[in-house]
């Protein structure tokens, strides 16, 4: 009975699909919202249930048997993967866009739950990371599978990842604008109206969720904003090369930590000396504990002092030399701590980091100048437009920085300095940097996507599927006789790929270069097939990214070039072959 039912409700989808595909996709998109919005409400819960349960007494937390708890927290996380999810989920935005590029937007169902839970692990024991890149990879999941469930298209299945990417940023921050922006600044690869009111839908209803399920505050609701004073400019500008720089160290210093414990083959024994080192970090300086949060809000608080608390700086004076030399060991310690959190097993993103360490230096900078007595600065607005302007630079993405600030602190007043810090940000870092800590990993392996649809059809190829293998081997002892006699008969192709004995290719033949021979029977005892094999034009190795391979069949005017992997021949690729499916491509990224 109940199998009938699904049959049943299954056709009425695919029926209400086809006769109002536009409604059907509002619909979906609704869908997603809520259960993306959802999942981000349910993802702030249990960090802040898992710190309850284990730090329930405050000074609980600053005793020094609490260092082991972050090396706890993250073995729990690597023992939930390694039984339950059995999947690698580290680095979710980076994840997101491998499945986008490299698996035609499919993520496994397990992926709408495993980040919830591994990253309350990681955050809950003290993991100095955020929520932000599990909940974007949820969301992704959640609209993925209801496009697989649904059997969508590779468009529409792209679009949905966006929606739930969409309504988990949402969800998080009560953000909906900049989670649109995200999704089409870094998911997604273009940007239409008939893309972004499925996103708007999605975003939107994340955004309601939250603020039904959990108040409707925002983050920092309560700071400060002092009138914009264009004379400040030339110091927001400064401001933005620091937040540039500050950028380059924040991602060179995470590969570094990264590369590091990714040699160390025992994953118990990583997560033990990360987790240590982080437990040591964060009892020395109790801001680094969890996303950081609480440690910005103190920061632009009136008492800005109260961040050393419970730290054994606290004891120092209570002074402005004191505070900013505390938060400038903070804020490169910070960038250890988060490097070490993800690095030995941790689960957990830079999005929080990068508003952490951005809000810090932005307030040092404005407390500098305010000490020289040179200018009177904000130092309110400072922690908030250099929040935005080191997301912008860590993650190359300006527009989604500069409206999540502008949102989350409750209005636009900022907007024009937002717009100066994070352009100059992202331009700095990205003239010694051109790849996000997002999208390094994945330009490494060839699995980066891009916004150029042109690009991104011709990187999406599979070239192992298009290889011929039709094409007849000759050894290259054969005789000109026996090739007419035994081989050309037999094939319907104009090309030969000739190898030595070993299996080592060695060139080719193609009949059209050797008709004039093949007419004089006189020759056919005296020549070899290793008389008349010449090179190819280029040859392919599978190691080449796809745009090169283009540029060969280019620069040779070829229409077939041999495979080649270590000596062995593979196969042919051909050219009209790959253009035949580079133009299918585009016209499924193009189509409305």
């Amino acid at each position: 009975m109940l199998k009938k039912s699904k049959i049943k409700l299954y056709i009425f989808i695919r029926k209400f699909r086809y006769q109002n595909p536009q409604i059907f996709i509002y619909l979906t998109s609704t869908l997603i919202g809520i259960i993306g919005g959802i999942s981000a409400v349910v993802i702030k819960n249990m960090v802040t249930l898992t710190e309850e349960l284990v730090y329930h007494n405050s000074k609980i937390r600053f005793n020094y048997w609490t260092i082991f708890f972050p090396a706890i927290g993250i073995l729990l996380t690597i023992l939930f993967i390694k039984y339950f999810v059995k999947n690698d989920i580290s680095h979710g935005v980076a994840k997101v866009l491998y499945a986008i590029s490299k698996n035609r937007s499919k993520i496994e169902k397990q992926n709408t739950y495993s980040s919830i839970i591994s990253s309350s692990l990681t955050v809950g024991f003290g993991g100095s990371v955020g929520l932000e890149a599990p909940i974007v990879y949820t969301g992704a999941a959640i609209g993925s599978n209801i496009a697989q469930q649904l059997n969508l298209t590779l468009k529409l299945r792209t679009l949905f990842i966006a929606c739930g990417c969409s309504a988990a940023i949402a969800g998080i921050f009560k953000a909906p604008i900049a989670a649109i922006i995200f999704s089409l600044e870094v998911i997604m690869l273009d940007l239409s109206m008939w893309s972004l009111i499925p996103i708007l839908i999605s975003s939107t209803t994340g955004a309601l969720i939250s603020y039904f399920f959990m108040g409707d505050k925002i983050s920092f609701y309560f700071a400060v904003f002092e009138p914009f004073d264009k004379t400040k400019i030339p110091f927001y500008i400064v401001l933005g090369i620091f937040c540039g720089l500050f950028s380059l160290y924040f991602v060179k210093i995470n590969r570094v930590i990264e590369k590091k414990l990714s040699e160390q083959k025992n994953i118990y024994f990583k997560a033990c000396l990360g987790g240590l080192g982080l437990g040591i970090l964060i009892f020395i300086l109790p801001p680094l504990f969890g996303e950081g949060y609480v440690g910005l809000q103190h920061l632009m608080g009136n008492y800005p002092n109260t961040i050393m608390s419970n730290s054994i700086f606290f004891s120092l004076d209570d002074n402005s030399f004191s505070l900013i030399c505390f938060l400038l060991i903070l804020l490169f310690i910070k960038v250890i701590a988060s490097s070490l959190t993800t690095a030995s097993g941790g689960i957990g993103g830079v999005f929080a980091p990068a508003l952490f360490t951005g809000g810090i230096l932005g307030y040092i900078f404005a407390k500098i100048i305010n000490l020289l007595q040179w200018f009177k600065l904000s130092e309110h607005n400072f922690t908030l437009v250099g929040m935005a302007g080191v997301m912008s630079g860590i993650m190359h993405a300006p527009f989604t920085s500069i409206f999540l600030i502008a949102e989350i602190t409750g209005g636009y007043t900022l907007l024009f300095p937002l717009i100066v810090v994070s352009t100059i940000a992202y331009l700095v870092k990205y003239k010694f940097d051109k790849y996000s800590v997002y999208t390094y990993s994945l330009r490494k392996n060839n699995q980066l996507i891009t916004h150029n649809k042109d690009k991104e059809a011709i990187r999406r190829l599979n070239i192992y599927d298009l290889i011929d293998q039709s094409f007849t081997t000759i050894p290259l002892t054969l005789t000109l006789s026996e090739l007419v006699k035994t081989v050309l008969p037999n094939s319907n192709k104009n090309l030969f790929v000739v190898e030595k004995n070993t299996g080592e290719f060695v060139g080719i033949i193609q009949i059209d270069d050797i008709l004039d021979i093949l007419l004089d029977k006189s020759k056919y005892e005296n020549l070899r097939v290793a008389d008349l094999v010449i090179p190819p034009p280029a040859t392919i190795s599978l190691n080449q990214d796809n745009e090169s391979i283009f540029k060969v069949f280019d620069k040779t005017d070829a229409w077939y070039l041999p495979v080649i992997d270590n000596s062995k021949y593979l196969g042919m690729l051909s050219k009209s072959k790959l253009l035949q499916k580079y133009r299918k491509l585009i016209v499924d990224f193009s189509e409305d």
